[in-house]
């Protein structure tokens, strides 16, 4: 998923904003799913996307926070979501030299 967002530790990085990357993975029981193809019965990844989307427009310093509310916000939202692996990729950061990103994991 892609974002232009508001997060640094830097005042001017929340102000002017640039470009995310997210990277979620999640571990669901899809038995259910895999036998009567029907969406109520698995994780709505549409629904999903709404979710990320509200918690990346919520400018943060720090990517560890972001993934953080990321996570929790999934797994409160989704009782179904037994694990959540978010990756946070910062593009082009602030740095003092060219870097095409950095990231967090959790």
């Amino acid at each position: 998923m892609e974002f232009y967002a508001h997060h640094g530790c830097f005042e001017e990085e929340r102000k002017v904003g640039t470009w995310f990357q997210v990277d979620l993975e999640m571990t669901v029981d899809t038995a259910n799913a895999e036998k009567s193809d029907n969406l109520d019965e698995t994780v709505n990844y549409a629904e999903v996307y709404l979710t990320v989307k509200r918690e990346m427009n919520i400018p943060s310093k720090l990517l560890e926070n972001v993934a953080y509310r990321i996570k929790t916000a999934v797994l409160k939202a989704y009782p179904s979501v037994e694990q959540v692996r978010v990756k946070v990729r910062k593009l082009n950061p602030p740095l003092g030299g060219k870097m095409k990103s950095v990231s967090v994991e959790i």
